[in-house]
């Protein structure tokens, strides 16, 4: 898991998940259990979607729609996030995350 784009597309690793959050909350806010989960159910899930090495799956989710300052303050000013949201590998084009299938409480939550 991942929240630098740029280091992890540069390091290559076998299979990342990026997150665009602050760097070192990769696993989602402080005091959210229930985003913490499922960003680490996602990423988990991500083994079932990276069929190739290198390949980096970029999660959904967003620290704050309304305030990106944070971006300034981890990556500097004018800092631009390369990749989020597209394909940068020749080849490999990001697949929505599949949802496990199943029923009970312990799968409510996916829908």
């Amino acid at each position: 898991m991942s929240s630098a784009w740029d280091i992890t597309f540069a390091v290559r690793p076998p299979r990342a998940v990026f997150l665009n959050f602050p760097l070192n909350h990769q696993t989602g806010k402080p005091h959210d259990p229930p985003l913490q989960r499922r960003i680490l159910l996602d990423a988990l899930r991500a083994f079932e979607t990276l069929w190739e090495p290198g390949q980096i799956l970029s999660l959904p989710y967003v620290w704050d729609p309304d305030d990106h300052a944070w971006e300034d303050r981890d990556f500097g000013p004018d800092f631009e996030l390369y990749g989020v949201g597209k394909a940068v590998q020749t080849g490999f084009a990001e697949r929505p995350l599949g949802r496990a299938q199943g029923s009970g409480a312990a799968a409510d939550h996916l829908d």
